[in-house]
């Protein structure tokens, strides 16, 4: 297997709110092409790593962030203009904020804003990222009714097709599937698998099985600290590389 060069390289991250560490000099690599997952008891930090990814921590007047975060190589934190890095990052809240407009204005809102202007490009592009989020047989005869109308589930898939709308290189899930049934999150869990061949997907989740199917790779993070990433086969095994892995995963504390 050939080793994919690291499409993000976080350096001694260190993101704190006011007193409170949240993040304590974590240093990784996420790899091209790969599900990376995260994983850790509630307050860990995994949310606030993501938030650093794409500079939504900015808008938490308490935050401060510490460290070196490259994208592509690039140093995230030199970025006048944030507006692309959150082109490339798509990002899916843990539960669903959908825009008041109709189902397929909500998908077609951000490549009309990068442009695109063609019906014939955006019919596909909405009935593609729909497809992809497993909704697009449930909607595809009402698409022009309010997207808040849908179900909360609904609505949750709504925004992962939002979020595959403008063709991210990568996309960031923070526990996606807390308002989908479980029937819809494996049909979900199967596209991103498929998806991986196009995109990097990082994966935060509370459910250590669904890292344990989807994920390359997965890191455990606990009280902000990086306690161990490496291969699932490692991860998952009986033997990874911290008792205090194998103890979260085995569910004997968390």
């Amino acid at each position: 297997m050939v080793m994919q060069p690291p499409v993000i390289e976080i350096r001694d991250l260190r993101v704190s709110y006011g007193a409170k560490s949240a993040l304590k000099g974590i240093s990784l690599d996420v790899r091209r092409n790969e599900v990376l997952g995260i994983i850790g008891p509630a307050q860990s930090g995994k949310t606030t790593l993501l938030r650093v990814l794409n500079r939504t921590i900015e808008n938490t007047p308490s935050a401060k962030v510490q460290g070196t975060v490259l994208v592509d190589g690039q140093d995230i934190s030199r970025l006048r203009d944030v507006t692309d890095l959150r082109r490339r990052i798509g990002m899916v809240a843990p539960l669903p904020v959908g825009l008041p407009i109709s189902i397929y204005d909500n998908v077609a809102f951000a490549p009309r804003m990068a442009g695109i202007r063609s019906k014939a490009e955006l019919d596909e592009r909405v009935e593609r990222c729909l497809t992809h989020a497993a909704l697009w047989d449930e909607v595809k005869d009402r698409l022009h009714t309010l997207g808040t109308k849908l179900s909360g589930g609904q609505q949750q898939r709504l925004t992962i097709a939002r979020a595959l709308s403008h063709d991210p290189e990568i996309l960031c899930l923070d526990e996606f599937s807390i308002a989908i049934d479980p029937v819809t999150t494996m049909r979900i869990e199967d596209v991103l698998k498929e998806l991986k061949n196009s995109m990097t997907i990082i994966l935060v989740t509370n459910l250590v099985q669904q890292a344990r199917r989807l994920a390359d790779r997965t890191a455990f993070i606990l009280n902000g600290d990086l306690v161990e990433l490496d291969d699932n086969s490692v991860v998952f095994s009986d033997h990874p590389g911290s008792r205090q892995t194998y103890d979260y995963v085995n569910g004997i504390f968390g």
